[in-house]
């Protein structure tokens, strides 16, 4: 039987896995954010992030729940749009 450090070994290394994705999304939004100032788009799109629901519900697969998923990516989505919405090179 695998020991609590095992799984939570397993754990920690995921949530590191979770942190570099996290992170190159971020990256992607900070090479974004200067277009959307440019062409005046606002930060916050509403259709774009049902549409990012809409991704997501169709992409688990389980066992944690589309409503616990969209929850997660709620707060993702709120900090992306936070780190647009910083001077450039205040990051």
């Amino acid at each position: 039987m695998r020991e609590l450090s095992d799984w939570r070994r397993q754990i920690d290394a995921l949530d590191r896995d979770l942190v570099e994705l996290l992170n190159r999304r971020a990256e992607i939004v900070l090479q974004l954010a200067p277009l959307k100032r440019e062409n005046r788009i606002e930060v916050f799109d509403p259709e774009r992030e049902r549409a990012v629901h809409e991704n997501l519900r169709r992409a688990n697969r389980g066992p944690l729940p589309s409503e616990s998923v969209e929850k997660i990516f709620d707060a993702v989505m709120a900090a992306m749009r936070e780190l647009q919405k910083a001077p450039a090179g205040s990051e």
